[in-house]
């Protein structure tokens, strides 16, 4: 089996190389990857996928399958490609992230265990997901039950250095913070007006000294995105974001009120007026199926990988996190460097064009298809995994 995914990846590796390069060449922001999906589709296509696109609503999403005619399990692969803004040329997007090399290596995964499962029974599905840096297309696959059919989701990350295991991602949410005070003249009759980025700044203050009562595993970051736009006025309208992140998301629940109220609380004191608002999906905390996880680093290992190190400690928040509550989900690494790059950089991005990391998206890619074909063909290694995922719940 080693040989013949080996052989696979040799045959199609021209043509995920090519998809990698060509996303990398022309990145969109998410829910505008026209062109990144449409290539995305035409490869499948001509690997026999029969695509479904657009996909529950989304323009740049897709659903690729291949069925055998006999039943099986039915095995997912995920697939981003999606660029950071102010990453690339002359400030524009860029594959920061590596998601032009993430989309492809799942892609090819697909491809190389399509070829097996005529024999063996079941469905490959590579499934298009947009956004996953803003708005990601998993949170809301996962709430319109796009997952339920699926035995298995996979999806393979790119960093630098080392192979990781699959391990934990933040639970996160997403709030505004809108103020709208009255204007006055800042000098002659600051007392006539009401200072909405003064409820800003007080917001910013509440939640540092929220900081102390937290949990370790809590993260809350903001930026103001409207402060005002004249020294000598009184700002009467000015907004602040903040991600509000925590390891498990029934702690995220009492977290975010917390910070609701740090910013009610601004409004009081200010006697500004308040308008609050989620301005992304929420992401769940990825729930790692340990024992897909194992099987995972078990194919790697057929395939000559050693090394593959344990899940490290800093992790951010990945949508893949709503999917693992549905679905037995794992989200491991690969190296895309030997040195230490860190991601959402140029350099990062930079490095999805070495033979390096093409060798390594390939031999990822195999030990996913391998991984596949394990569920594919051991019913036990598939009982297992539902066993975890069902006491999970």
């Amino acid at each position: 089996m080693k040989q013949k995914i080996t052989q696979i990846a040799k045959e199609i590796r021209a043509d995920i190389e090519a998809l990698s390069d060509a996303i990398y060449k022309n990145p969109e922001l998410g829910n505008v990857e026209y062109e990144s999906s449409k290539l995305h589709a035409e490869l499948l296509k001509k690997y026999g996928f029969k695509v479904e696109k657009p996909y529950m609503g989304l323009a740049t999403g897709y659903r690729a399958e291949y069925r055998s005619a006999k039943p099986g399990p039915h095995i997912c692969f995920m697939a981003e490609y999606d660029a950071l803004p102010g990453l690339g040329e002359h400030g524009g997007p860029g594959h920061g992230c590596g998601h032009n090399m993430l989309g492809a290596t799942s892609v090819a995964a697909g491809i190389i265990l399509s070829r097996f499962v005529d024999e063996t029974g079941g469905w490959v599905v590579v499934l298009g997901t947009p956004a996953e840096e803003t708005d990601g297309a998993k949170v809301a696959y996962a709430n319109k039950g796009v997952f339920r059919d699926l035995d298995a989701a996979m999806i393979c990350h790119p960093t630098s250095v080392d192979y990781f295991k699959s391990g934990k991602s933040l639970a996160m949410d997403t709030i505004e913070f809108e103020f709208f005070g009255r204007a006055a003249h800042a000098a002659s009759e600051p007392e006539m007006g009401i200072n909405a980025l003064d409820a800003v700044i007080q917001t910013f203050n509440n939640i540092n000294a929220l900081r102390q009562q937290t949990r370790p595993d809590a993260r809350i970051h903001g930026i103001i995105t409207e402060g005002g736009v004249a020294c000598n006025v009184i700002p009467e309208h000015c907004v602040c974001r903040f991600y509000v992140r925590a390891g498990k998301k029934a702690y995220l629940k009492h977290l975010y009120q917390q910070v609701v109220n740090c910013g009610k609380a601004a409004a009081l004191a200010t006697g500004c007026e308040l308008k609050m608002r989620p301005f992304e999906l929420a992401y769940d905390d990825l729930a790692t199926n340990e024992t897909l996880n194992d099987l995972f680093e078990q194919s790697m290992k057929e395939l000559g990988v050693e090394g593959i190190q344990p899940p490290g400690e800093d992790y951010g928040s990945v949508d893949a996190g709503n999917v693992s509550y549905v679905c037995p989900t794992i989200h491991p690494y690969f190296p895309i460097t030997t040195e230490a790059i860190p991601g959402h950089t140029r350099d990062f991005a930079a490095a999805t064009q070495t033979v390096y990391a093409k060798d390594r998206m390939m031999e990822t890619a195999g030990g996913m298809a391998l991984a596949g074909y394990h569920i594919l063909t051991e019913p036990d290694t598939l009982k297992a995994i539902r066993k975890e995922f069902k006491a999970l719940k």
